[in-house]
């Protein structure tokens, strides 16, 4: 294993280049990318950044936030508003994501996404518009908790925090969470399958983990 550090701006451009690349694969249809990570990483953020290089390099991107794809609140919030195990296992509507975002984008899908599923704030639906993503296309999911249910997703990427950043970084009213971020940790230890894993104790000083190749 080797830690290459990396600027946030190289790591932008190399995941960008990498996406770009691996959708030519994907053609005729979409490459789906998960970008997970607690909020204390952006997951989010690093998403985001990366729509207008890939548009740049010529490929149709929608960017899918998962806080966009929560349960009800009559769900989501059964055991409470501050349960870690809930918050782990149920919070995230991981079915909607599929039949509305994933599967669509999958090969054979139609291309017709839908961008946000539900309105936690009104808990309400979004009602939201489909958009059409061409063949070619990438569709970016952010979140957390996203690699441990089978998601149907071309290429991953974890943005990992040590145990000590995970606290020092998270809100206050978010450390209720950290529970489920330890049992995600070891129960699906995602830095150990994820594609693409990157160091962010410091958001200003990333680094990229990369494991050699089997001899």
């Amino acid at each position: 294993m080797r830690i290459r550090p990396i600027s946030p701006e190289r790591l932008v451009t190399e995941l960008a280049d990498r996406l770009a690349e691996q959708a030519d694969t994907a053609a005729p249809g979409r490459l789906r990318v998960g970008v997970d990570g607690p909020g204390a990483a952006r997951p989010e953020e690093l998403a985001a950044a990366l729509v207008d290089p890939l548009r740049a390099r010529g490929r149709p991107v929608l960017h899918v936030r998962a806080e966009n794809f929560l349960r009800p609140a009559s769900v989501r919030l059964e055991h409470g508003r501050r349960n870690p195990d809930a918050y782990y296992e149920g919070w995230t509507d991981e079915a909607g994501l599929r039949r509305e975002v994933l599967d669509p984008a999958g090969p054979g899908g139609s291309g017709r996404l839908l961008p946000s599923l539900w309105d936690a704030t009104a808990d309400r639906a979004s009602r939201a518009a489909y958009v059409e993503l061409p063949p070619g296309g990438v569709v970016l999911v952010s979140g957390p908790l996203l690699l441990g249910g089978g998601l149907p997703l071309d290429v991953t990427v974890h943005l990992l925090l040590s145990p000590a950043a995970l606290h020092r970084r998270t809100d206050a009213e978010q450390q209720w969470t950290l529970p489920a971020f330890d049992r995600y940790a070891a129960e699906v230890a995602p830095a150990s399958f994820a594609d693409v894993v990157v160091r962010v104790d410091d958001p200003r000083h990333p680094a990229l983990v990369e494991y050699a190749a089997p001899a």
